[in-house]
């Protein structure tokens, strides 16, 4: 059956179209020409010579990625599960248990009353058994833990080497010898070799890389050892965990899906994953004598014949067949048979992603963090454009490995893409917004069965716009205006009556919920924020309120939606103009401001451990926005509270992209070296692992809004911002020692 056939069998027709805004982009992207970006990427790639459960590697094309071992493919899982850990991932494979209870989303959601003056509003909440008190019914406990598990994100199956001693005893990581790794970054290829005994003869080359066009891992793999039996290659399919935070690959799992090879020729075949309510094809295409059997029920495994010549070269497609993901289209064309013109393809795909980009280079700059700094900022592009460049809001640890069971989560949208714009990458910026549009309708009836106008905008979500039961996220705010920020952002880089026309009317919807959210007090006319949990999610909405980032944050968004409304020749909203005006002044104590007003419910004692530890979201009010939306805010009182929060936050509790955050506030302030400083800081969740990742903990070892919020903070230190024009590198110090050269890069607002 022909590949064709299966995929109509399966009642779902493939195509890929690459979006038009991508493909403008690329047609019309500038050129720079000052600095080597060569020599930068060569002195960045990362080199291993031992295997690291921390020093994983991943190639991929944003629309999927795979995490490769020392062995340049997924063979020593195990190894890396409380690491890096390697899976194959991507935006459209998602996989919903059975729901046996036949439960729904309305059984997740409960009154609460917010103290904002819109009443008792319907709020997907967390049902929960209680010790010494009245617990929640059995349904709505199960529907909490169905609807906060489900969707979640799939791995799609590891591609690794089975590898036999001379007495057929299989090898674990730890025999291998001579292991060396390097990831060429200017090409996105990884290039291994190990030995799996004594003499050359045991020698393995591995070269990996991704496809760009198509979610295709290529491998190249040579060896004298090809043929003897002893180098095999498995296909390995897991079912999903429903785990908050893991690979998602349960391995003790084999009912509930199947793997059947259902086409195969010569030197190819198509292996169909079904699992419950999905479907996925996996096309397996070789160059050189080989056999493929599948040897149990969830494995397929490739043999080298004797006839190799001592090369195997693969190629491993997953197509996406059933949900289907409205922006995740394949074409059904032929794998590659031609695997040079492949690994040349994807090659050329990088250099051209590396050449129209901006680009920094800290070579002539002597202050010794400078290397250290330059890497994180390479090696964070790379990172990015492999986890992050689809058209779907990232989880925050991209298609590496799933953290809220592989979510994307919106309150970080800001730190994962608003890098792309300021590093004159916008079309992908542009090609993530389509996910609001396809899940506006969605949105609007959260909105209406909470009590308000407009849109509401979720933090914890999935492709489709459902909603994660949460006592925290549910009442989360400030990635309400991040739809705002970014469409001005996607203005400023093409100031047309096109790009308004495209994003105007959701940039209305937004800010209408956002006007209908503020509580305005009748006798003062002052307007507060209640009822909302803070970016500093210590502070819960049931005991703070009028915390400094989201006043500030309204402000902006409510002013730059009247700007649009201008842009198109509409009349400004006499009310938007006054909730702006009237938003309530930062709270502050002694000259300093402080995190949040209190309702009185915690104890001094308390409240200062909580408002001193998480986000120091109280920096972001000036560190993140246009300074002409915060002109009313004291720029010494700004200055001592960053003096504060720098000699008493207590850091061991704060995020990977606090210290990007820090370094944004400390520019604006005129203050470059405590920028430096805070994007240096020697803590924990600022720790760069060797592949670029932003390790946090144990559970968290990747976290690319740590990435996303460097890149953002590093661009905005050497381009500078609105109101600072004409300095060089205004974000670090002028003693001498940063001269750092840039290109392409835009200022931030």
């Amino acid at each position: 059956m022909k590949t064709t056939a299966i995929i109509r069998d399966m009642n779902f027709k493939i195509k890929r179209i690459l979006p038009a805004a991508l493909l403008a982009s690329i047609a019309v992207a500038p050129a720079w020409g000052g600095i080597d970006r060569s020599s930068v990427l060569r002195r960045n790639c990362p080199e291993l010579t031992a295997a690291d459960p921390l020093s994983s590697l991943s190639v991929g094309n944003g629309s999927v990625a795979m995490t490769v071992d020392i062995t340049g493919l997924q063979s020593f899982e195990a190894f890396h599960k409380a690491g890096v850990p390697l899976t194959t991932m991507s935006a459209w494979g998602w996989h919903s248990m059975p729901d046996t209870l036949g439960l729904s989303p309305e059984d997740t959601e409960g009154f609460a009353e917010t103290q904002n003056g819109h009443g008792r509003g319907l709020y997907a909440v967390e049902f929960k058994r209680r010790k010494g008190g009245k617990s929640d019914s059995e349904r709505q406990i199960a529907a909490t833990a169905y609807y906060r598990e489900n969707p979640h994100r799939l791995n799609l199956g590891l591609v690794g080497f089975e590898l036999y001693d001379a007495k057929g005893r299989r090898l674990d990581i730890g025999d291998l010898k001579q292991t060396h790794q390097r990831l060429d970054l200017e090409t996105g290829t990884i290039r291994s070799t190990f030995m799996t005994g004594k003499g050359e003869a045991s020698r393995v080359n591995v070269k990996t890389t991704c496809m760009d066009d198509r979610d295709c891992l290529l491998a190249d793999v040579e060896s004298r050892q090809l043929g003897s039996g002893r180098v095999r290659i498995a296909l390995r399919f897991p079912y999903p965990t429903l785990q908050h935070s893991d690979d998602a690959a349960d391995w003790n799992h084999p009912e509930g899906h199947s793997t059947i090879i259902k086409e195969q020729g010569d030197g190819s075949a198509v292996i169909e994953r079904r699992l419950d309510g999905t479907a996925y094809l996996v096309r397996v295409g070789w160059r050189g004598e080989a056999q493929l059997t599948q040897t149990d029920k969830h494995t397929v495994v490739l043999t080298p014949g004797k006839k190799n010549g001592g090369r195997l070269q693969l190629a491993v497609e997953y197509v996406g067949v059933s949900p289907r993901i409205y922006y995740c289209d394949f074409a059904d064309k032929p794998l590659p048979t031609d695997f040079d013109a492949a690994f040349d393809g994807a090659a050329a795909a990088w250099r051209r992603y590396w050449q129209r980009g901006g680009f920094a280079d800290f070579s002539e700059c002597t202050a010794k963090e400078a290397p250290e700094l330059e890497r994180r900022i390479v090696l964070s592009q790379y990172l990015m454009n492999v986890n992050e460049s689809a058209p779907m809001p990232p989880q925050e640890a991209g298609l590496t490995y799933n953290t809220w069971f592989g979510r994307p989560h919106m309150e970080m949208i800001w730190w994962h893409s608003l890098w792309w714009s300021l590093w004159n990458r916008t079309d992908a910026l542009e090609a993530q917004m389509k996910w609001y549009e396809a899940v506006e309708p969605v949105c609007r009836k959260i909105a209406e069965r909470q009590n308000y106008r407009g849109i509401r905008w979720l933090k914890m979500t999935d492709p489709w716009g459902g909603e994660s039961p949460s006592n925290v996220g549910s009442f989360l705010i400030w990635q309400q205006p991040h739809y705002i920020y970014l469409a001005e952002e996607i203005y400023r880089r093409n100031p047309s009556e096109a790009v308004l026309k495209k994003y105007y009317d959701l940039v209305m919807k937004t800010a209408e919920w956002m006007a209908d959210f503020v509580a305005r007090d009748t006798l003062t006319g002052i307007c507060h924020l209640k009822g909302c949990t803070a970016m500093q999610e210590t502070l819960r909405w049931t005991d703070t309120y009028d915390q400094p980032f989201e006043l500030e944050y309204w402000r902006y968004g409510l002013m730059t939606a009247q700007r649009w409304r201008t842009r198109m020749g509409e009349k400004r909203i006499g009310e938007w103009d006054d909730i702006a005006k009237s938003m309530a002044p930062l709270p502050e104590s002694d000259g300093i401001y402080t995190a949040a007003r209190s309702y009185g419910r915690l104890s001094d004692s308390l409240l200062t451990a909580y408002s001193y530890s998480d986000h120091p979201a109280v920096l972001g009010a000036y560190g993140l926005l246009p300074m002409e939306t915060t002109e009313n805010i004291s720029a010494a009182k700004m200055s001592k509270t960053f003096d504060r929060v720098s000699d008493t936050w207590n850091w061991p509790t704060t995020w990977g992209w606090d210290y990007g955050m820090t370094a944004m506030t400390a520019a604006r302030l005129g203050r470059p070296q405590e920028a430096v400083n805070a994007l240096m800081r020697g803590t924990q969740k600022n720790t760069y692992l060797p592949n670029g990742h932003n390790y946090q903990d144990g559970r968290l070892r990747v976290y690319l809004p740590g990435n996303g919020a460097l890149l953002a903070a590093a661009a905005m230190m050497m381009a500078g911002w609105d109101g600072c024009t004409g300095t060089t590198n205004p974000g670090f110090p002028k003693d001498g020692t940063w001269n750092v050269k840039w290109e392409g890069l835009n200022p931030m607002q």
